[in-house]
């Protein structure tokens, strides 16, 4: 993402030292939740003077707004490599089946921040609007595949694709809320994904697919991770150093639940 204005960095130093703030914002967000975390915390975990964060961002706000919106954007990215599924001979729900696995297990593996990104976009109308650009771009990619979809006469001309495409993201999307941040219920993700897959391919119409063991469509998982939860933090703190990507784990404090209201 570039940046732009008073705030843009004007060398490599200063850039890599933004990307340090950003990555010690998303961490103490996590922690603490918007409401609780404070410029301070911030600043400590990226090794700089409280004073400093000011060179660089304005508000505790301008920096939840940027770290939201990269998160909204790596969570609707196309796949890091090419997918089986882009090659010829597989069926629409393939591919259905794959991008609905894509869209939680990234939901899932950043679902800590997702859950204060969710809180602040119903009162920030800045983080709400990052939101749903990730929705109607989910949203336009699905509309443009049901389209090809009734063009080769599999999805009946009768579905308005429009209305399909974005009723269908919603479901995706606000389960994925519910499942990983809400903890609402306790799913296994292979189930998730084909129980999502069969409400999708039931409501465009898709012809049944092969009996194939379900065993065969699931990837193969190392163990069953518990939705919405991440591993447990340690004690230290550490500042992030200069050569910390942006996406850091951090070994901090437990997590303080705050709402988006306070």
């Amino acid at each position: 993402m570039g940046v732009t204005g008073p705030n843009a960095p004007r060398s490599r130093k200063g850039t890599e030292t933004r990307a340090r703030l950003l990555a010690a914002a998303k961490l103490v967000f996590e922690d603490d939740g918007f409401l609780g975390a404070r410029i301070s915390d911030i600043a400590e975990w990226a090794g700089l003077s409280h004073g400093s964060f000011y060179h660089y961002f304005d508000s505790k706000e301008q920096i939840f707004r940027e770290v939201a919106a990269v998160h909204e954007a790596l969570l609707t990215a196309p796949p890091d490599h090419p997918e089986p599924v882009d090659g010829p001979g597989c069926s629409p729900r393939d591919r259905i089946r794959t991008a609905n696995r894509r869209y939680l297990t990234r939901y899932r593996d950043e679902a800590r921040i997702m859950g204060v990104i969710e809180q602040v976009s119903r009162h920030d109308a800045a983080v709400n609007e990052a939101r749903t650009v990730s929705h109607k771009d989910l949203a336009a990619r699905a509309e443009r595949a049901i389209r090809r979809l009734q063009a080769d006469g599999v999805v009946s001309a009768s579905l308005d694709p429009a209305i399909a495409a974005t009723a269908l993201g919603a479901m995706v999307a606000r389960f994925a809320e519910l499942w990983l941040v809400q903890a609402y219920a306790e799913y296994d993700i292979d189930e998730a994904v084909e129980q999502l897959t069969l409400l999708w391919a039931n409501a465009l119409g898709l012809p049944e697919e092969p009996s194939t063991p379900a065993a065969l469509r699931r990837k193969p998982k190392p163990g069953k991770p518990k939705p919405g939860k991440a591993s447990k933090p340690g004690k230290a703190r550490k500042p992030v150093k200069a050569t910390t990507p942006v996406k850091v784990k951090k070994p901090g404090k437990p997590k303080t639940s705050v709402t988006a209201n306070g």
